[in-house]
């Protein structure tokens, strides 16, 4: 078995001491430091999220796997950006006002990191003229994933979206959102871009949108 396949085994079993000590040792080799993230940890990750949307596996153990991912990532972000290697895009992440669930954003923070994607967590509980004012502060910024788990905060939700449009900053950014009581029909009526069922969709939406 390759090292790359035992980084994606460790990471699938969620053991993140495992996945640091297999990510050093590719690196101490002098392995592409991109390669080691795609087909190790990445790879990995990917097989998870499959899982997970085959009803396969649930979030405590989605929640494990990505803190292995992030135990290897954590060592080689420095690396990349070493490297000159660019983000392949960039993200603001939130749980809306009203809310203060971290569970699926904190899970769709990690996966989205280890696509590659730099991601700024505002945290929970925040205001739509806190991430309006974010947008407006960063050039860079490509990406706005919102999460509402609490159907009393899906107004905020809508609210911030058409802040985002009325700031004229819609056109700059996409944005996705997701959370329990979300839909696509939720998410089509509100104007969002995208709408995520679950942690391992919105990382493949978010790729898609930041490609598109």
């Amino acid at each position: 078995m390759t090292i790359l396949n035992q980084i994606s085994e460790a990471v699938q079993a969620g053991k993140k001491n495992d996945v640091a000590i297999l990510v050093q040792q590719a690196i101490d080799e002098g392995m592409p430091v991109q390669q080691v993230l795609d087909e190790g940890l990445i790879a990995g990750m990917g097989i998870i999220g499959e899982k997970f949307s085959r009803n396969e596996i649930f979030v405590p153990e989605m929640l494990i796997a990505a803190r292995a991912m992030t135990a290897g990532t954590t060592l080689l972000r420095p690396l990349l950006i070493e490297e000159g290697i660019p983000a392949k895009g960039k993200a603001i992440i939130s749980t809306v006002k009203g809310d203060v669930h971290d569970i699926g954003k904190n899970l769709v923070r990690m996966m989205l990191e280890g696509k590659g994607i730099e991601v700024v967590d505002l945290g929970v509980d925040i205001e739509p003229d806190v991430i309006v004012d974010h947008i407006k502060g960063d050039e860079a910024l490509q990406l706005v994933c919102l999460s509402s788990l609490l159907t009393t905060s899906m107004t905020v939700l809508e609210e911030t979206v058409r802040r985002i449009d009325e700031a004229g900053l819609h056109d700059r950014v996409k944005i996705l959102i997701g959370g329990a009581p979300v839909t696509q029909a939720f998410a089509d009526k509100i104007g969002a871009d995208a709408y995520a069922p679950d942690a391992a969709t919105g990382a493949e939406k978010a790729v898609d949108l930041l490609a598109g």
